[in-house]
């Protein structure tokens, strides 16, 4: 075992070396600067939580609830799992208002980071030091929720700055981007994996740790030559778009004095945020933010309690949203946020089953896949692989499809997703129905199940991400994407109740093979085939209403 996972991670590695100067290389001249350091930032993040991430479910299940039944661990474990992950994408809604208005991009993506490196070291010491003391094990997720709530959806909305509203770049720069999220998430997942499965489980936790903070020496050294003036403070993002907007107009209709005049207005606009209140605020945000971190690691205990808050609040920011559109000035502004409303119900969807990846998958791939040796926390790594070979073939057909006016539009983007990866779990319901050898299915269709997935996941994550940026109205985007991570929380609340649904009866340690096989195949047959092609078709009739509401935006 030892050989294969250390080679496995040795592979990794020397691909990633290589595979990510091409890249950078071949799109230099395309991009701006600041998609690099970004994507350096955002891979460096994402080996962190996807670090801790590959090893969570499996930590809790084989020590802190080892003490348990075995459907009672499974239950436990992916209740916290389901609570942890939804809370994860739950608080970058309050992340995105308070850079808005309070500590600007740059200081909300660098206290986010500091957070969660915090966190996974806490999350090491927690085994090597107080093994089993829950309270610590909560209080270290908790600061990586809350920094995950500043760093994620905020390092999102910056890079959208750096493009036009309709740059042809845009929906290409996201999808690199997004290759740097899954080339962060493929080093984690093997080396943190093999390190916390085969050394030690809190090993792995400080790697996470480890790679934090190479984010954010990455994000802090070479940030400020890339970004310029973007992102000091709250409302520079705001400034700059007017002045340059009414720089263009005074071009064109009044000559230099109208733009002198915008000049004047924006300094005087600029000096209101940078007053001393606009540091006493960051300081009160900063401080508050601390006194509520052990707050938030009492909710992980109590599964029905953040369902609740949940749906309350999805419906809640789905009304505040609808009521911005209403304000908007003109009929396609408040049509367009009309579509972000729609796509947030079917996201969701796609990510309760799509996060299944690393609860009740990584068990199923534990119990029921023939694994030849290779850790189960190892194959996670397949998603990430995926995406790193594909992502930029699909950036490129994006851009190739767009320059001859055959791009599909967003929601009919988001339909193949949906349908991906109802393929996926289909491939995986066949394997585990027609070709099962006593309870065991062959690791071939869980690395179909990883490609179909990923399909998905390119045809519909990235250009949501885009797409809020083009969408949301200038002053509100920071919220409208934390909004939209909102419904990725809903989500992964919705993968854990799901997830319970296949830890069956409470059996002890001794359930065999083929009784757990059953639960696994019925579950995902009905939730990850049935329901799932079902919303697919459901927003398949959708799509020329909500092309229409789009108003041009593609």
């Amino acid at each position: 075992m030892d050989n294969i996972a250390f080679w496995i991670m040795v592979v990794a590695w020397i691909f990633v070396i290589i595979w990510v100067p091409i890249i950078i290389y071949s799109n230099r001249k395309l991009h701006p600067r600041a998609l690099f350091v970004l994507f350096f930032a955002e891979m460096w993040e994402r080996f962190s939580y996807y670090g801790m991430r590959a090893l969570l479910t499996l930590y809790m299940v084989k020590e802190l609830f080892n003490h348990l039944g075995q459907g009672e661990a499974d239950s436990k474990a992916l209740g916290i799992y389901g609570s942890y992950t939804a809370m994860v994408y739950l608080f970058p809604v309050v992340g995105g208002i308070i850079a808005d208005k309070i500590l600007g991009f740059r200081k909300a993506i660098l206290f986010g980071g500091i957070l969660m490196m915090a966190g996974h070291f806490a999350l090491a010491l927690e085994g090597m030091y107080f093994g089993g003391n829950m309270q610590l094990f909560f209080l270290s997720l908790a600061f990586i929720i809350i920094g995950n709530g500043f760093f994620k959806p905020n390092i999102s909305s910056f890079l959208g700055k750096f493009y036009g509203v309709n740059d042809s770049r845009k929906d290409g720069a996201f999808t690199i981007f997004y290759m740097g999220v899954n080339i962060g998430a493929l080093l984690a997942i093997v080396t943190c994996g093999y390190v916390g499965e085969e050394i030690s489980w809190h090993y792995g936790f400080g790697l996470a740790g480890i790679g934090m903070l190479a984010g954010l020496l990455v994000f802090w050294l070479m940030g400020p030559r890339a970004f310029g003036k973007k992102g000091i403070n709250p409302s520079q993002y705001d400034i700059d778009e007017e002045i340059n907007e009414k720089e263009d107009v005074a071009r064109l209709e009044a000559g230099s004095e109208a733009i002198l005049d915008a000049h004047m207005r924006e300094a005087e606009s600029f000096e209101k945020y940078t007053s001393p209140n606009l540091k006493r605020n960051q300081w009160l945000a900063i401080i508050g933010t601390l006194i509520f971190i052990p707050i938030c690691a009492q909710f992980l205990n109590l599964s029905d309690v953040v369902t609740v808050i949940l749906l309350v609040l999805s419906i809640g920011i789905l009304a505040v949203i609808f009521v911005m559109s209403l304000k908007q000035d003109d009929k396609s502004k408040k049509e367009r946020m009309w579509v972000i409303m729609v796509l947030f119900v079917f996201h969701a969807v796609f990510w309760a089953l799509f996060e299944q990846a690393g609860g009740s998958i990584t068990l199923f791939t534990e119990r029921n896949i023939v694994r030849h040796g290779i850790p189960a926390s190892t194959f996670q790594f397949f998603n990430s692989f995926f995406i790193i070979i594909l992502a930029p073939l699909f950036s490129y057909m994006w851009i190739k499809l767009n320059s001859s006016g055959k791009e599909p539009s967003t929601p009919m983007k988001f339909v193949l997703g949906l349908f991906f990866l109802a393929v996926g779990f289909g491939v995986i319901v066949i394997g585990s129905k027609y070709f099962a050898v006593e309870g065991m299915v062959s690791m071939v269709f869980l690395i179909a199940m990883y490609f179909f997935h990923t399909t998905g996941e390119l045809c519909l994550s990235p250009v949501g991400l885009s797409m809020i940026t083009k969408l949301s109205p200038a002053k509100a985007v920071g919220f409208v994407m934390g909004a939209w991570f909102l419904s990725i929380s809903l989500a992964n609340k919705m993968a854990g109740l799901i997830g319970e649904l296949t830890a069956g009866e409470d059996v002890g340690d001794t359930a065999p093979p083929s009784e757990t096989l059953s639960v696994y195949a019925n579950t995902y047959l009905i939730w990850g085939v049935a329901v799932v092609l079902g919303a697919a078709l459901i927003l398949f009739l959708m799509v020329p209403l909500l092309r229409k509401w789009m108003h041009g935006i593609h």
